[in-house]
Formats: C-alpha cells, structure tokens, sequence
C-alpha cells in the first residue's frame, strides 16, 4: 500500500502496492489554510479507514483478485450483510450443485477410467489438472459402481445365506449316522419306546400330548428338554414325535439312551403309519413330483430374476420360501394329525426350531369356543416387522381365485405352536379344502402363492381359528437380529422362525443361548461330533 501526497499538497493518494496499481482512495483538499480542527479530523478518518484497507490490499494480492474494483472487493469481503453480495463458501456450493445437477442427466461414457477410491482420486486430480464438470462426472460415477457393488454384494451374501440354511451342519449330520450305527449295534439303543407298561397312556387323553415332526435329531432333544424343564408337571407330558424313515433309527436311538422321565416319548416313523398310503395323500405326492414345483424348490434361485427391479429384503423373503423343506411330507404331516391320532381330542403342535420356557399346562385348559385352531396372530404387536403379517403378505392377489375368497388385509396367525382341538376338527372338511387348494396352485403353475405349508393352511382353517394371547408364542428369533431380549425372556415358547437357526454358524449369537442352554454338552455324542464347539 502506497500514500502519495500530491506536490501541491491539494490531493492525498491512497492506492495498492502491486503490479498492477489501482487507486483505492483519492482525498481532495482545498487550497485555503488547513486548520487544526480539519487536520484534526482527518487524521481520524484515516486511522479509522486505513486498517479496513490494508485488510482489503492484504486479500486482493493474496488471492490475485486483480481486476475487480475497490468498491466490488470491499462489497466482497465485508459480505451480505453490509453490501448485500454472497460470501465466497456459498456462491462456490452453488456453483458446485449446479455443475452435479447438470452431469446427472449427463451419459457416462463407456471407457471412463474411475479411482479405485478417494486417494487415487485426488491424485488423479493432481495429475490431469481436471475441471470441475470433469470431477463432478466422475465423482457420480465413482457413486454409481460403488453402489452397484455393494448391492450385488448383499444379493450374494443373502444367496449364500440360503445355501447355509439349507445345507445340513457336519456336527448335526454326524450325530445322525453315530446314533443310527448305535441303533443297529446297541439293544439298549432299540429298546421299545416307550415301555410296554406305558402304552396305554399315548391315547389317555388325561394327559397333555404333543406333537412334533422333525428330522433334526438336536433340534427334537432340545424342544422336548425345554418342554420338561418348564413343565410343573412333567409327569403329565407324552410327546410323539414323527419323523422320516432315514432318520428313524438315529431319533429313537437318541430318545432311548437319553430319557426324559418321568415324561413319555414315543418316536414314529411316516412309515410305520398305516393311514399315510399314496390314496390319502395324492397332492402330496403330486407335489413331490411335480417338474415346476422341485425347479422352483431344487432350481437356480438367480436364473431369471431381475435383481435390479427387487429390493434385499424382498429378495431374501423370495429365497427363504424356496427353502426345500416346504415340499417335505413332515412338513404337511400337521395337516393329517386327526387321522394319524385318531383316539386324541387335544393336542398342541410344536414346531422343532421352537424352545419352550414356559408351562404350557394351561394350553388344554383354553377353550377355543368350538374352533379348531389356537394360534398367535401376526398382524399386531411392537415388532412391526415380524407382526406385520397379512394374507397379502402370503398370496398373489391379482389372480382371480385369490382375489374372489380372501381378503388382503386379513390378519394371518402363526404356525409353530398352535392347540388343536382334534374332536371339532374331525367335523370340518378342512383336509379337502387344503388338498383342493393345492392342486389349483399346481395347475396354476404356482401362480397363487409361493411360501410352504402356511398359504393353504389358512384358507383350509379360515373360520376355525381362535386366536391366543401373543405372550404364548414369540416369533421372528431366525430372521429379527434386533429381537428384544426382554420380551424374549418373558415368551412362552420362543420361535426361531427364518433362516438363522441357533443350530447354525448363521445363528444370532445373542440369541443363541436361550436354545443352547438345553443342549446336553456332556453327552458323548454331542462331544464326539463336536457341535457347536
């Protein structure tokens, strides 16, 4: 900054300092005698002024800002609210945004090479001296390949998510073939089950039967431990538990050397019921063998599917209702328990990824009201992910039959734990209605619905359910990380519904311990197959 007084001491010249000289200030004085008094008053003018545009010289060099006057620089830095000009930050925020609004529509060119991440882009940057329409496209497709990644990464991980859940754990498989080589070697192992003494109670209605289908041998340990556990009068407890050819002899072998009494167990094979013959079950086989159906179940779950128009969570309902067990016989055998237990008039149904931490005594002491059903809902409740369930949820409304005999908003209830009442049951036609419903969704090609045993279920028993209290039965422990832990504890029976069964390296580790604490790790089968170590 420069003071220049002119020679005849009329005029006082305040200009900058660089190469490029402007006159920021001219002071004019008149020719008479200066008095003090305005001697006085400009040397306070100038010390007031001076600071101000020295501050303004300072930043005009600094940032090179050359060619602006001294009336525009001033209005710059001393901002809105003195001369009403936009601060630097905020005119350059709106200069960026306009420039990404304008690449957004923009077409990214095929040979575009992006950074492998911000690093490398700044470099990039560094190196090519890019402009920031050039930055600003990249930038977008730098967010765009990231996004696809990650996308395409949690399709793959939800697939390999399936396959782990389908499969059959080594240690689970191994307890399998150690119990039934145990069977063939061991006349303990083969006892009669239960004991001829006690035969007469598997149809004594005076005590609380239940039921559970199964080809999970630590599954079924655990869901008949806890139900023992829990009971304050275990005595009273007879369980029947079905289960495959396969796997008959490992289940009774397991069930004979490890007794739960003074419960009662009797395990059964789908091949010692006389009733299952291929004229009572026709659909069932139909299912079996049905080309689509066992494509659909057994098939490429990607081959076809357009990724790019469904989202994670959609995709991975699709992928767990094409788990193979929903074309399973033990899956459908529910649907036949009167005729499989034709001197019982009350049951309760359990499924084996269930854990019972509650008496369930008081169960044979609701009165359903003539209904046949007694089943949690799935529509309300805090959980809004798991207890939001409606028939909309289960069917294909915009086929015609669905549409004409179901309502969307209807609540659906809750397979897993359910009371049936076999005496109302055997006075419905609830078996036909399931059966003529699954041969429509045959001819429709699977056109109706999709998902397992439950879509059918409901239309059969639509009119005979009663509906539980919620506290009985907790669902959603296979597939709700976030599961709260106060209600589980407070749960009846908790349901390890979905995909991550405890029994799985997928399991939630927070949830894991409420069905591990009825694994008997000191049994040396357990041991010797190392499950779950």
């Amino acid at each position: 900054m420069q003071l220049h007084v002119s020679p005849s001491m009329r005029s006082i010249t305040i200009s900058s300092s660089n190469e490029f000289t402007t006159d920021l200030m001219k002071i004019k004085l008149a020719a008479r005698h200066i008095s003090s008094r305005t001697l006085f008053h400009t040397i306070l003018i100038l010390a007031f002024l001076l600071p101000f545009v020295f501050i303004l010289t300072a930043l005009v060099t600094l940032e090179g800002v050359n060619k602006c006057s001294s009336i525009d620089c001033l209005g710059r830095r001393l901002g809105p609210r003195f001369l009403g000009r936009v601060d630097d930050s905020e005119r350059l925020a709106r200069d960026f945004y306009n420039i990404l609004n304008e690449v957004s529509t923009q077409e990214i060119p095929d040979g575009l090479k992006l950074p492998d991440s911000f690093n490398h882009l700044l470099s990039d940057m560094k190196n090519n001296h890019y402009d920031a329409k050039t930055f600003a496209l990249i930038l977008r497709a730098m967010m765009e390949k990231f996004e696809r990644d990650i996308r395409e990464s949690k399709f793959a991980e939800l697939m390999n998510k399936h396959f782990a859940a389908s499969s059959i754990p080594k240690g689970i498989h191994c307890l399998s073939l150690r119990l039934t080589d145990e069977y063939s070697s061991n006349a303990h192992a083969r006892r009669q089950l239960p004991s001829p003494e006690f035969l007469p109670v598997l149809s004594d209605n005076a005590y609380h039967h239940y039921i559970l289908a199964t080809d999970n041998i630590l599954a079924a340990s655990v869901v008949v431990s806890s139900a023992v556990q829990s009971s304050s009068k275990p005595e009273k407890i007879v369980f029947h538990i079905i289960t495959d050819k396969k796997t008959y002899a490992g289940m009774h072998s397991w069930f004979a050397l490890n007794s739960v009494a003074p419960a009662i167990v009797e395990v059964k094979g789908v091949h010692q019921f006389d009733w299952l013959t291929r004229e009572n079950v026709p659909v069932l086989e139909a299912v079996e063998s049905h080309n689509g159906v066992r494509n659909y179940y057994h098939g490429n779950h990607v081959a076809g599917a357009n990724l790019t128009e469904t989202t994670p969570r959609r995709f991975a309902s699709k992928l767990q209702s094409r788990s193979p067990k929903y074309i399973s016989l033990l899956n459908h055998l529910r649907i036949y328990i009167p005729e499989l237990f034709p001197n019982l008039d009350k049951v309760v149904f359990l499924d084996d990824d269930i854990v019972v931490q509650r008496d369930l005594a008081p169960l044979w002491d609701v009165d359903l009201g003539g209904k046949v059903n007694g089943a949690v809902e799935t529509c309300r409740g805090d959980d809004e992910w798991v207890m939001s369930k409606r028939l909309r949820n289960y069917f294909n409304f915009s086929h015609p039959l669905i549409a004409k005999h179901l309502d969307p908003e209807e609540c659906a209830w809750a397979y897993g734990m359910n009371v049936f009442d076999l005496q109302a049951w055997r006075k419905t036609d609830i078996r036909e209605t399931y059966h003529s419903w699954l041969r429509e969704n045959l001819k429709s090609n699977l056109t109706m619905w999709k998902l397992g045993t439950l879509p059918p279920a409901l239309i059969a028993f639509k009119g005979h359910v009663h509906i539980l209290d919620p506290s009985w039965h907790m669902l959603g422990l296979g597939y709700q990380k976030d599961t709260n832990i106060e209600n589980v504890r407070k749960a009846a029976v908790i349901h390890y519904n979905g995909q991550s069964k405890p029994w799985l390296e997928i399991g939630f580790e927070h949830l894991r311990p409420f069905w591990t604490k009825y694994v008997n790790y000191s049994n040396d089968f357990i041991n010797n197959c190392h499950i779950l170590e």
